[in-house]
């Protein structure tokens, strides 16, 4: 468990602790952020903090969709505090929780098609936030939750406060911005992910290949295919937040309204970057099935290319068999038969036909070579 203490008015600064707090700070919020199987062995003490800050508990329902790895990205709310899971696209293994707090994690599930898309890690984050309390339920070795931490201890220092780097104004604003880390690591994949289906293809179409792994091709249609719903599962879950955001009682002052109006942006910014997943990952389906496709055509090109030209080659010799066919018959009297230049006339007559029969085909080009 990791707990900071954010203070966002006159000396902004982060602290970093491993106990519950006892007390929120005069201005600013906190931010727990529990492991999966951590967040159920200390639920009880973690309910209790939530109460002493916050007068309120997670109901039981919210509590059980917290511990659930395998659970659909979606949004949920109530009169204290609002709900969000959102299933992660982020490079690295897929880590997976173990059934008990005790027990050691379990290998990563092993998910079909191509490297890259086996990488994706897809593990659930839930985020409770209240007033001024951020609880997030991480996977276990949650790297999402560890690089933003490090960037928000880094935002500290003179040098980022010169740069202009703030901290976020309250428990909202940093799950937005987790989210849109979320998001933005999946982003930083599209270069290696357009890369390894450009090879991909270019092999599946290459002339001469005998292409043979379908299972790998059908693997990578579902694996898009799954990527498209969990994208699809974010952008509602996320679009459901933006609309709460409208039924909020009207801010009693400037600033705090100017905070609302920055959360609203904020929130609208990270559902434009999860358009722009949506619309990769279709892409990245769509050309998938068009190297299907594609493969399929130039294998039946091929197919058409070899059938012409066994026919044009068996044009080629039928009247040679129907002259043989001719002089072959059991006739006592057949013209030239009995002659001593018959046979070089018939010969060089069916010599000359070859030679006519293969020209007007090459010139209607049936004889030539396609270049696939």
């Amino acid at each position: 468990m990791r707990v900071f203490t954010i203070t966002t008015t006159g000396s902004q600064g982060v602290t970093e602790s491993d106990a519950l707090p006892e007390q929120l700070p005069p201005q600013g919020f906190v931010w727990i952020a529990c492991a999966r199987r951590e967040f159920e062995a200390l639920l009880a003490p973690v309910q209790a903090t939530l109460q002493l800050l916050c007068g309120t508990q997670l109901v039981d329902l919210h509590v059980s969709d917290l511990l659930n790895n395998q659970l659909p990205s979606h949004y949920d709310y109530t009169s204290q505090y609002d709900m969000l899971v959102f299933r992660r696209l982020a490079a690295g293994r897929t880590e997976t929780d173990p059934p008990q707090p005790a027990e050691p994690l379990h290998p990563p599930v092993k998910r079909s098609g191509p490297p890259v898309l086996k990488r994706i890690d897809t593990s659930p984050v839930g985020f409770a936030v209240f007033d001024r309390v951020l609880l997030t339920i991480h996977p276990a070795g949650c790297s999402v939750r560890e690089a933003y931490a490090l960037k928000l201890l880094n935002a500290t220092s003179s040098e980022a406060r010169s740069n202009g780097v703030k901290l976020p104004s309250g428990p909202a604003d940093l799950m937005l911005r987790i989210v849109n880390q979320m998001v933005d690591s999946y982003l930083a994949l599209r270069r290696e992910l357009t890369r390894q289906m450009d090879h991909w293809q270019s092999g599946l179409l290459k002339p001469g290949s005998r292409f043979t792994n379908w299972s790998s091709v059908l693997d990578a249609r579902l694996a898009l295919h799954q990527l498209d719903e969990i994208c699809e599962d974010q952008r509602a879950a996320l679009q459901d937040w933006i609309d709460s955001i409208e039924t909020w009682p009207d801010a009693t002052t400037p600033s705090a309204q100017r905070e609302r109006d920055l959360l609203k942006v904020r929130s609208r910014d990270v559902l434009e970057h999860i358009e722009r997943v949506v619309h990769h990952v279709r892409r990245m389906e769509q050309s998938a099935e068009a190297a299907v496709q594609m493969h399929f055509s130039a294998q039946s090109h091929r197919t058409n290319d070899i059938m012409r030209t066994l026919t044009a080659l068996t044009a080629v010799f039928l009247p040679l068999n129907l002259i043989t066919g001719f002089f072959g018959m059991n006739f006592e009297f057949l013209p030239a038969i009995h002659s001593a230049a018959g046979f070089w006339w018939t010969f060089g007559f069916m010599v000359l036909l070859i030679v006519v029969v293969v020209a007007v085909f090459w010139r209607k080009r049936y004889l030539a070579r396609t270049r696939h």
